[in-house]
């Protein structure tokens, strides 16, 4: 089978769970031994830096990558509120893309043309004229899910506006794409149930985000019992949502952490950490930024809090860090999308009485932590592990090729 995996991000190096989900598709279709070429938007965010990529990588996939400055600008923006497009989606297209895929397209031929997320939607009109490759797309998130929820968090009137727009102009666009692919795949049950009432006649899947498990080393990083645990976080801080959940945190939950627990420590980390957060100089708190190796990083500590108050889809540094054997607080939001069950796999709270409340556990039953290290990692061998989730793809490429 011969796909072509086309990507609003490059997958490496992977600075954030959209790069990390990406890739792991990747890995996937290669190791069902399928023939694959990845192609990928380069952008500021997200630029092509030739030294994350291993020849091996770059000979299997073919790798190639086009710039486009997505940098958003208002001008632009309000161009797009008198032609119902999403300013946020067109932002990713460009007419050296486009020639990019007319040229492969014109000299290859593909089984599957897989799209991931509708960032890359503006193509597929292009793709049809030039393919007749069945294209499926990849819905990372509900996109205009993610706005409206900033929407009701936001309290400056015309950041509340701006975000209503988008989140109006992503739903009416997330609505029209599903009826110009031939199939889907969601994140989740969630998004699935939402995306398949949308269109029912639409074939789709749920795919989660998968890991090579071995690589996490899950039997040799059990979470130690302490009574005096350390807390960290780690996310992108280019994404609105961690910004927006880490200040609320900061503001109105870790004082009241503190007052409990005077000792206790939390280090974010993480890309693009705004002056927001760095100029706070909170108590016990660190921010380091960026670090070198995720993995390596988690492992120096002990709770992981997510705290946030938007988004959709899954946290993917939620699902690695279970793997770990860390011990994750987070909301109800943080773990949608997860199959797991307060208490037994994660915590989850929502206020900062619920967060205080979770801490106290932590702290006075350590061997509870130990417990829930354990089945977080056991819930992501089975839940989350690569090699079922490659057949799982494999068969739902095949279904697809099979209907007239």
């Amino acid at each position: 089978m011969k796909i072509l995996q086309l990507c609003h991000k490059t997958p490496l190096p992977s600075i954030d769970g959209g790069c990390i989900a990406i890739h792991n598709i990747t890995k996937c279709l290669l190791d069902s031994d399928m023939e694959v070429k990845v192609v990928a938007v380069s952008t500021p965010k997200h630029p092509y830096v030739v030294s994350a990529y291993s020849k091996d990588y770059l000979a299997k996939t073919r790798f190639e990558s086009v710039y486009i400055d997505t940098t958003p600008h208002k001008i632009e923006a309000l161009k797009t509120l008198f032609t119902g497009k999403s300013y946020q989606i067109e932002r990713f297209y460009h007419k050296n893309m486009a020639s990019k895929l007319t040229e492969i397209l014109k000299n290859e031929k593909f089984d599957i043309i897989h799209i991931e997320s509708i960032y890359m939607a503006p193509y597929i009109s292009l793709l049809r004229k030039y393919s007749k490759a069945k294209i499926l797309l990849r819905l990372h998130n509900i996109e205009h899910q993610i706005w409206e929820r900033l929407s009701e968090n936001e309290h400056n009137p015309i950041m509340k506006l701006a975000y209503r727009v988008n989140a109006h102009q992503l739903k009416r666009v997330e609505r029209r794409i599903l009826h110009e692919v031939d199939g889907y795949m969601s994140i989740s049950e969630p998004d699935y149930q939402y995306f398949h009432e949308t269109a029912p006649d639409v074939p789709g899947i749920v795919i989660p985000f998968g890991l090579d498990v071995d690589n996490y080393d899950m039997e040799d990083d059990d979470y130690i019992a302490t009574d005096q645990p350390t807390l960290f976080h780690l996310g992108s801080m280019n994404w609105s949502p961690n910004v927006e959940g880490i200040l609320w945190f900061l503001e109105e939950v870790w004082p009241e952490i503190l007052l409990a627990h005077p000792d206790l420590t939390f280090t974010l980390a993480g890309h693009d950490i705004p002056d927001s957060i760095r100029n706070r100089h909170d108590t016990n708190v660190t921010v380091m930024g960026a670090v070198p190796n995720a993995n390596e990083f988690m492992m120096d500590y002990d709770i992981m809090v997510v705290p946030l108050l938007s988004g959709s889809g899954i946290r993917i540094k939620i699902v690695e860090a279970m793997a770990l054997g860390r011990v994750v607080i987070t909301t109800s939001i943080g773990a949608e999308g997860l199959d797991v069950q307060d208490g037994k796999h994660l915590f989850i709270a929502n206020t900062p009485e619920e967060f205080v409340s979770v801490i106290n556990k932590c702290v006075a039953m350590p061997d509870l932590c130990s417990i829930i290290s354990e089945n977080a990692q056991h819930y992501i061998s089975v839940h989350h592990n690569n090699t079922v989730i490659s057949k799982q793809l494999e068969d739902f490429y095949q279904n697809i090729l099979n209907l007239r």
